[in-house]
């Protein structure tokens, strides 16, 4: 996810910041006993924001160093959450250090952001009632940034006010463990660390299980979770539909740009974890003495180069989800989808051009060419050239070089074999929407800001002409409808039909939205 702190600097440059044409949120700010709430683990106090109150920073679960989540601790007195709590220990290698971008909050904000090993099992909540017997629908949020890097907060947009203001539902954003801490495989040492496998994937099923035992307290209701996530989020979401544990806790998927159709290979991930105490200098009887006197900076540099000497001896992966057959009990998308929650409907998409961050360089038609050779080879390129005017008549022709295939065809095989499944419908999109005046695109994670009703908030990255608070209302909408029913269709606004591999319906996302029929496939299946 750092990405998008890149890719909203360079599209600040190009469209300057404007004002933000929604106003402030208007009303007071409070806390006290009229912001408590009683979880099953004692009371926590967040605050109220005009009609919405916010609680941040929740513990959700503890848990030793590799090993599995369990309930946290009993809070004794009352717990103040009005602050969000750290990330899960990463790496700060894209953190922004320029101060000349400290006018851009996101980059200032990622920079003073506090990690941790112990403590970062955290969620927060927005809800516009507590302790009312209402039953609102909840939307998790699980962030990206692969499986190494990330949290809650780290983009602005994140922030769920505004969402659980608009659709008076329940908004909650969560922070995980991360790479070697959080997806190591230590398994093949059996024992206490049988268990020891997919850790951040059990503790995103740990926070479901106590939005499952609190989230009526905060006016949610529990049988009607969507899970949601972008770029590793989404891989996130794709891999909870192939855990038994998850079984229950969620009754809609949401991918957006991380379709995951097979998760790591268990022989591979066991042997990294070895050949990770062996760069420690841990022998296996030596395990539960030793990896916890290691810091986080030994344990990722020894991870690295065992993950670089296994890549050397031909074996492909790193430190992320793997199919042991018990947490994860199944591939997620390969060569079917997981029977585990056949009935879960999906939303699922991707951004027309994704990891494509400069396309303002003019091409020719010959440049233009010469580089879709260099690619694919001549008949290739050709097809290519004659079948991309009729899937996107409106776009230049520079634009073959800079749309992306790969997350489409995944998202696209991902939304097929929902579909073939039959338990559920799968809904597909691609957002084309460009901002103005920017270099970026319609680039990876530009749909964030309008589905969570915040353009106003990221404007860094969106921009804030009348085109983009148009298309957020359409959006936030079609999130909104799909988070309370399943099905994303609102009055008023274009229909949006389930997918089906035959006529392959798409929900075009911009200026103009509509559903088109296949208009991207010949194309992706040229690629290929």
């Amino acid at each position: 996810m750092t990405i998008l702190f890149a890719a909203a600097a360079l599209l600040a440059a190009a469209c300057g910041q404007q004002a933000a044409q929604q106003p402030a949120h208007p009303g007071p700010i409070t806390a006290g006993e009229h912001t408590r709430v009683n979880t099953t683990y004692g009371t926590v106090e967040g605050y109220l924001d005009d009609d919405v109150y916010t609680f941040k920073g929740i513990q959700y679960a503890k848990a030793e160093r590799f090993m599995p989540p369990q309930a946290p601790d009993r809070i004794e007195g009352v717990r103040m959450c009005k602050l969000y709590g750290p990330k899960a220990m990463q790496g700060q290698d894209l953190v922004w250090r320029d101060n000349t971008q400290r006018d851009y909050n996101f980059g200032n904000q990622f920079i003073m952001e506090p990690m941790s090993e112990e403590a970062c099992l955290v969620l927060n909540v927005w809800t516009k009632g507590i302790n009312d017997g209402k039953k609102r629908p909840v939307f998790l949020w699980i962030h990206g940034g692969g499986y190494s890097t990330g949290s809650g907060h780290d983009l602005d947009c994140y922030e769920g006010r505004s969402l659980a203001d608009k659709g008076d539902i329940v908004t909650i954003t969560i922070n995980h463990r991360l790479n070697v801490l959080g997806y190591i495989d230590l398994t093949a040492l059996g024992g206490k660390y049988a268990n020891s496998v997919n850790l951040g994937m059990q503790d995103i099923v740990k926070a479901l299980e106590w939005v499952h035992d609190n989230i009526e307290k905060f006016g949610g209701d529990p049988n009607c979770v969507t899970i949601g996530g972008q770029s590793g989020g989404g891989g996130k979401v794709s891999t909870l539909l192939a855990m038994p544990s998850a079984k229950g806790l969620f009754h809609r998927a949401v991918v957006q740009s991380g379709s995951t159709l097979r998760v790591g290979d268990q022989e591979y991930s066991r042997k990294l974890g070895l050949a990770t105490l062996a760069e420690l200098g841990v022998k296996p009887a030596q395990a539960e003495a030793k990896l916890p006197t290691f810091s986080y900076e030994e344990l990722v540099a020894a991870g690295n180069r065992a993950s670089q000497k296994t890549a050397a001896a031909g074996m492909r992966g790193g430190f992320g989800p793997v199919m042991d057959g018990k947490i994860v009990a199944d591939q997620p998308f390969d060569p079917e989808a997981s029977e585990i929650n056949r009935g879960i409907p999906m939303l699922i998409g991707t951004d027309f051009n994704e990891f494509t961050f400069d396309i303002s360089p003019e091409k020719t038609l010959d440049e233009v060419k010469a580089a879709l050779t260099e690619r694919m080879g001549e008949e290739k390129a050709a097809q290519f050239m004659e079948e991309f005017p009729k899937a996107f008549p409106d776009e230049e022709p520079k634009a073959m070089l800079y749309m992306d295939t790969r997350f489409r065809a995944g998202a696209m095989q991902q939304a097929a074999a929902k579909s073939r499944q039959g338990g559920a419908n799968a809904y597909f999109y691609e957002f084309t929407w460009k901002p103005e005046n920017n270099v970026l695109g319609a680039s990876h994670g530009m749909e964030l800001p309008f589905m969570f009703n915040n353009v106003a908030v990221q404007r860094e990255m969106t921009g804030s002409s009348e085109s983009a608070y148009k298309l957020q209302e359409v959006i936030s909408n079609y999130w909104l409808a799909f988070i309370k029913t399943g099905d994303p269709n609102v009055p008023g606004q274009p229909v949006w039909e389930p997918y089906n591999e035959e006529t392959g319906p798409c929900m075009i996302l911009d200026n103009t939205c509509g559903i088109r029929y296949n208009h991207d496939k010949k194309l992706l299946e040229i690629a290929q």
